[in-house]
Order: C-alpha cells, then sequence, then structure tokens
C-alpha cells in the first residue's frame, strides 16, 4: 500500500500505509503521518471510527523514559498504561507525537534542563532557567489526524487538563477526560508533584482518598476542620530565615518545600475565597487552585485598586474557577476578561475590614489572604486576621522581597505578641498565630497540639 498526501494547508501531511504491530497488549495497527520534518506515528485497535467516542491517548515523544526505561519522569510508564486501556476496551487511538520531547523543547535542551534539576531546580524553573517555556508543544498536527482517523470526538486519556484545552481550541471534541493514574516512583516523586502544584496535573486517586498520604505529619486535621465550620480570615505566607518570601528579582520558586506547599493546598480546599494582591498576581501569575490535595476551589479573589493586572493573567482569563476582581471607582478595567470574573468595585480608602466585608457580600466561608507580603502585612497590621500561618524556611536570601513588615512599635514591651501553635512541615517550620479570641478558643482542643503564649519562654496556655 503507497503512501498518501491527506488535508490541505496547515494539515497537510503525508500519510504511509498500514501495517500489523504485534505487543505485549495485543496487536494493533501502525501507521505514519508526515507533516514537514516530523514523522508522528498513530497505533490503533478495533474500529475506534466506529465509536461515538473512542479512547484516545496523544503521547509526547520521550526518548529517556518510552525508549531507555528512565524513571526520572513517568512518560514511559504512562505510554504503557495508555496502551493497556485501549487493549482492554478493544478499540482506541495512541498518537505518538514526534518533537514533543521534553515538552516540546527538544531533547538536547532537556538534558540541560535536567542538569540543573540535578543541581536542586524543579522542572519548570529549570526550563524558564534556560530561557525556554514551561511547555512548548503543539497539538495542530494531532488534531489533523484524528479529524483524518474520523474521530473529531473523543474521550482523552491524559492527566494533563492542558492538553484537553489545547485540543479543543483545534476542534477536536473531549466529551471526557480519562485519567491515567500510574504509581509514582521514588526517582520521579518530586517530579511529579511540580506538574500537579505548577502545572495543573491531576492528583492520583491514591493522593486523595488515602489518609496515610494526606494527613501532613504532626498537623492535627482539626486545623483544617475550624476553617470549613467557622467564617475566619487566615493568612499563610512562606518567608526565608531572614524574612524574605523572595529573590530580589522577585524569584519565588520555592521558598518552602513541598509540604509545606500541600498544607497550603489544604488550606484553600477549605475556604470560600482566597485573596491575593495585585503585585503577586503580576510576579507570579498563579492559579491559586487546589492540585496537590483532593478539594474544591475556592473563589479566586484579586485585590488590585488600580487595575494593573493584565487580562492575560490566569485568574483573570481561565476558568472556570468563579474570580472577584475588586477594583476602585474609578479604576477602569480590561474589556477582555473571562466569563468567569466578576468585577466589583471598592469603597474609598477601603481598609482590610471593608474588603473582608465586600468578600463576604459575595463569598460564604472563611477567606484565605495568600499573599504577597505587603498585603498578608496590612491585614495583619489593621487587626482583620483570625490566624496566621507562618512558615520559616532554613535558607538565608540575604535581601530581597520582604515578608511579613508594618510600622511596629518603639519598645519591645508594645510589641504584636499572640498565642501559637508549632509543627513541622517537612524542613520547615510552620508557626501558627491564633490572633483572635475566636481562634484561640477553637484551637485548644488538641492534646498532640498545645496552644502556647506568646512570652520569652514559651508556656501553655491549655
Amino acid at each position: 500500500m503507497t503512501s498518501k498526501r491527506t488535508g490541505t494547508g496547515s494539515e497537510c501531511m503525508e500519510a504511509g500505509p498500514v501495517s500489523s504491530l504485534p505487543t505485549e497488549h495485543g496487536t494493533f495497527s501502525i501507521k505514519s503521518f508526515t507533516a514537514g520534518t516530523a514523522t508522528h506515528v498513530v497505533l490503533t485497535m478495533g474500529d475506534p471510527a466506529g465509536r461515538a467516542r473512542p479512547l484516545v491517548r496523544v503521547h509526547s515523544e520521550c526518548l529517556t523514559g518510552d525508549a531507555l526505561g528512565s524513571h526520572r519522569c513517568d512518560c514511559g510508564d504512562q505510554l504503557d498504561a495508555a496502551l493497556s486501556a485501549i487493549a482492554a476496551e478493544g478499540h482506541g487511538i495512541l498518537v505518538y507525537m514526534a518533537e514533543h520531547e521534553g515538552r516540546g523543547i527538544g531533547l538536547a535542551a532537556k538534558l540541560q534542563a535536567y542538569a540543573l534539576q540535578d543541581e536542586g531546580m524543579d522542572t519548570v524553573s529549570a526550563n524558564r532557567a534556560l530561557g525556554l517555556p514551561d511547555d512548548a508543544r503543539d497539538y495542530t498536527a494531532a488534531a489533523a489526524i484524528l479529524r483524518e482517523l474520523g474521530c473529531p470526538r473523543i474521550r482523552l486519556l491524559t492527566s494533563n487538563p492542558s492538553k484537553q484545552h489545547a485540543l479543543e481550541d483545534l476542534g477536536i471534541e473531549v466529551v471526557s477526560r480519562v485519567r491515567v493514574h500510574v504509581a509514582d516512583r521514588p526517582e520521579n516523586s518530586a517530579y511529579l508533584t511540580s506538574k500537579r502544584l505548577r502545572m495543573n496535573h491531576d492528583v492520583p486517586p491514591a493522593a486523595k482518598t488515602d489518609e496515610s498520604r494526606t494527613q501532613l505529619p504532626g498537623v492535627d486535621a482539626d486545623i483544617y476542620a475550624a476553617l470549613t465550620a467557622n467564617e475566619e480570615v487566615i493568612a499563610q505566607l512562606a518567608q526565608s530565615q531572614d524574612g524574605f518570601i523572595a529573590t530580589r528579582t522577585g524569584d519565588a520558586c520555592f521558598v518552602s518545600g513541598t509540604t509545606d506547599r500541600t498544607h497550603l493546598h489544604r488550606i484553600r480546599a477549605h475556604v470560600g475565597a482566597v485573596l491575593v494582591g495585585a503585585q503577586t498576581v503580576i510576579a507570579d501569575d498563579p492559579q491559586l487552585t487546589v492540585r496537590a490535595v483532593h478539594g474544591p476551589n475556592p473563589v479566586r479573589v484579586v485585590l488590585d485598586p488600580h487595575a494593573r493586572v493584565p487580562v492575560t493573567s490566569t485568574v483573570l482569563s481561565t476558568g472556570p474557577t468563579p474570580t472577584v476582581w475588586l477594583i476602585s471607582s474609578e479604576a477602569t478595567p480590561g474589556a477582555e476578561v473571562g466569563d468567569h470574573v466578576r468585577v466589583t468595585r471598592l469603597p474609598p480608602a477601603a481598609s482590610p475590614q471593608d474588603i473582608i466585608a465586600v468578600i463576604r457580600s459575595q463569598v460564604a466561608g472563611s477567606v484565605l489572604v495568600e499573599g504577597g507580603g505587603r498585603t498578608v502585612s496590612s491585614f495583619l497590621a489593621a487587626g482583620a486576621l483570625d490566624r496566621l500561618f507562618l512558615t520559616t524556611a532554613p535558607v538565608f536570601i540575604g535581601d530581597g522581597v520582604p515578608g511579613i513588615r508594618f510600622h511596629g512599635s518603639e519598645v519591645m514591651a508594645k510589641a504584636l505578641r499572640r498565642p501559637f501553635r508549632r509543627f513541622e512541615l517537612g524542613d520547615d517550620m510552620c508557626t501558627e498565630y491564633l490572633l483572635s479570641p475566636a481562634a484561640v478558643t477553637r484551637s485548644q482542643s488538641s492534646p498532640d497540639m498545645p496552644v502556647y503564649a506568646s512570652v520569652a519562654s514559651p508556656q501553655s496556655i491549655r
């Protein structure tokens, strides 16, 4: 059977002949599609075009994981699991995408990123240090192949929501996403955690249902239950031993460790809203969703009196998580924000208490003030917080973006002291300051986490 040219314009590809490919999962049909310099491979089983919504895996080329058996990533495990799932169903497609090595940056750059990861960077920071995007993959050819195979409506095998969105933007209807869950390995656990925290990949079911994995050692579950049961205003901040939340260039990835970030996501899952200031959004472009643990996403609130946050930021451009954009009455917001955004005007010279009142008029539950340092400090100084989780990481930054700062007292006798509890989060130490009488009352039920008075020699007040 000879090859043939298919498609038009940017979708023009050279389709190769069909042959059989026996595997340990069964016999697949295999066919090539060449577009420009890239030759993609398609494995099919059964009659996927005859199905209303066939199972499809769009798999990115990974020499180290797929061919060499590397455990630095989960690509080889994902490929094997996808073929197994298709074989179990009896019908389906695997599109193997060439030139997707290293999320599209290429093999040489991926190995450079590996070297940076060996020095302590995570996968996202390593790419950025090389001046490369987090994810450079293009799914145009994949969408064209699926249309050519008569499968424009699919169930997608992936744990990456961005892959679904990319195909949908190219006209493929993804009626459901079937998560490909493979067990983390010791060698790739940190890598996969980074993708879940920073790239919105799904958390495996085991991490959602197994309490032994989701419970943080030394942290009483009542801490989070209190946030759900009451309407508190809480804050969370991670800073270095010398009091900075980022370097002088604004790099904050990461001050604290994975356990502290899991703790933060658990807090998000137990509050109604999460508030950040404009500078945090501009500097970090956060998602403000729950990814490291199981739970609902809070409403995202952006405190931006002068409407400085670009409408292209993740919180303003990406749904479906509802977002409240707090701006002043004089500010002019960008017109092209997502439908998930509600623009809300603040009263003149709004205090932290005024801001909380505006949020409470729209969102039920506790409110988490997450960042940055200036915003958290202003709420602390105004007496608007019930509790503050302040994590200190064993690192010295020297100078940079400050954490907690406010106009203090001239004498130590008048310094701000409040009852507190302490617990370890991996290598980090978290101090939970109980700033209101109600928070103190709600936090004295656990014998494993006593509440201490904030004096020179901590003494239990239980």
